[in-house]
């Protein structure tokens, strides 16, 4: 019997009209989306549907507006599948938060409030530090954590084969694309982003989660949730608190983490919410895999169908 892992997006999959057509085909994804609303006490639904892009963008709208979605995708596929049966969660970066959702050790409102504090906490960090992040594709990780060392930059996302991410202070940045270009990297270019994700300035976030957490029910996941700090599955509630404060300035292992899951038999993954750059990243790291996605309507039907066919 083939095991599956559910795979939740991460900030960056964030659309104009994500989630729209779901709301509209299905009274279940409306009334999720309604659900956001009265969690939040703000208006979540018409960021997601209108934007405008840069209020989408916004870290604090960002990450609960993919948490959602993704969210929605899940209870679509439940419904259409009441028998849908999966054996492992992982999400990158803030997609980790919805699966632990999934496996049940966040419920819905509580996953939704925290990835908005998340959001805003990680937004105020941006605000206060001259960050920025560059995609280097074509380099090994050896000599991309060598230039980091030489530009006083870190890695901080390591999501397939040559595909990484560097992050840090922005005209460090600047210095570590040319290095890498140096060293070899097809390409080195910066991303159209707030500030430094997953590098040490983003550590003043850091304690107003972990408040954040402290005040949050965590449970044990019902099947195991990988975290991307250790790339092995989440323990303990108190565990997990502390790996999700760890990974707002720790590397997301998302190869690793995928590499993991290969080792253990998985041969069928699902990724759910908007975009698919983890189905992309995939292809990269085991092509040979069944790669489904949940992010709009088509998509729903196909996973259905192919599930439905097995």
């Amino acid at each position: 019997m083939s095991k599956t892992a559910l795979l939740f997006a991460g900030q960056g999959a964030q659309t104009v009209g994500m989630g729209k057509d779901l709301a509209e085909a299905f009274p279940t994804a409306r009334a999720w989306f309604d659900r956001a609303n009265e969690a939040l006490g703000y208006d979540l639904t018409s960021v997601c549907f209108q934007g405008p892009e840069a209020e989408l963008t916004n870290t604090g709208n960002a990450q609960p507006g993919i948490f959602l979605v993704s969210w929605v995708t899940l209870e679509l596929l439940r419904e259409r599948l009441p028998a849908l049966h999966f054996d492992a969660t992982a999400g990158l970066s803030l997609g980790e938060f919805t699966a632990l959702s999934a496996a049940e050790a966040l419920d819905f409102a509580a996953g939704l409030r925290l990835v908005r504090q998340r959001g805003r906490f990680m937004q105020e960090a941006c605000e206060t530090t001259k960050g920025g992040m560059a995609a280097v594709l074509g380099l090994d990780e050896a000599p991309t954590r060598e230039v980091c060392a030489a530009a006083g930059v870190e890695l901080a996302n390591l999501n397939c084969p040559g595909q990484l991410v560097i992050s840090g202070a922005a005209d460090k940045i600047a210095t570590a694309c040319d290095l890498a270009k140096a060293r070899g990297a097809k390409r080195a270019v910066a991303l159209p982003v707030a500030g430094a994700y997953h590098s040490a300035l983003m550590a003043g976030a850091q304690p107003k989660l972990r408040a954040e957490l402290a005040a949050t029910r965590i449970s044990a996941p019902t099947v195991p949730v990988i975290s991307n700090v250790t790339a092995q599955p989440h323990g303990t509630p108190a565990e997990i608190a502390d790996l999700l404060v760890a990974q707002v300035t720790s590397s997301v292992r998302w190869e690793q983490s995928m590499r993991f899951l290969l080792a253990q038999g998985f041969t069928r993954f699902i990724e759910l919410g908007p975009g698919k750059a983890l189905s992309g990243f995939m292809k990269r790291i085991e092509p040979s895999v069944q790669m489904l996605n949940v992010g709009d309507v088509a998509s729903l039907e196909a996973t259905v169908q192919a599930l439905t066919a097995g």
